[in-house]
């Protein structure tokens, strides 16, 4: 996998974590960089993480799938895409009203509730850690790029939410989408591009 799809990737995961930031910033009276920049880490760490749980899961059921290994990847990316975009087109009632209901104590968020929010954006990672099981990719690095992009773009999302709203966020997502489907088509295209060479050499 190129340094530039790995990119990508960490891009395309830390959307949600970003749509769901730009939220948070909304429903701040004021955010801080120091509140932020905490939220960003908590996100970017549990986000580097999980992947690496997927990847270990992945790799323990290699060895029996070798031989469609690509479309399983392909079918993860994708299926992951399109959730992310569908859930970008939804519209955004139910985060204003669960953003209302947050809004008093929003400054004072406690550690347990930002982890468990980190955590439920970042389930998506760990699928994707589990198609990255089936490539020849150095999940450590994956990681790093993943939890690091996730950090910078939980910190903007939050310091952006107050002037420029969910849809901001809403859109992010939809391109993440958007780009977890077409590393999926490239990695499908390139193994049956492979195959067909070797098949052709043959």
């Amino acid at each position: 996998m190129s340094p530039l799809s790995i990119v990508l990737i960490g891009f395309a995961m830390s959307t949600d974590a970003f749509a769901a930031a730009v939220g948070k910033g909304a429903a701040m009276r004021k955010p801080r960089l120091l509140d932020a920049l905490r939220a960003g880490l908590i996100f970017g760490v549990i986000e580097a993480i999980t992947p690496i749980i997927g990847w270990l899961l992945g790799r323990a059921a290699s060895q029996y799938v070798q031989a469609f290994d690509h479309w399983i990847a392909f079918g993860l990316l994708g299926v992951l895409g399109a959730h992310m975009i569908i859930a970008g087109l939804k519209p955004d009632d139910e985060t204003e009203a669960d953003s209302a209901t947050d809004e008093a104590g929003e400054q004072h968020k406690s550690f347990w509730t930002l982890a468990a929010t980190g955590f439920a954006t970042s389930i998506d990672a760990m699928a994707i850690g589990v198609g990255l099981a089936f490539l020849d990719v150095h999940i450590g690095v994956v990681a790093l790029v993943i939890g690091l992009c996730t950090m910078t773009m939980v910190t903007i999302g939050i310091m952006l939410g107050r002037a420029l709203g969910a849809l901001v966020g809403k859109r992010a997502e939809i391109i993440g989408g958007v780009i977890l489907i077409v590393i999926g088509c490239a990695i499908l295209y390139e193994h049956l591009h492979a195959a067909a060479e070797v098949v052709g050499a043959a």
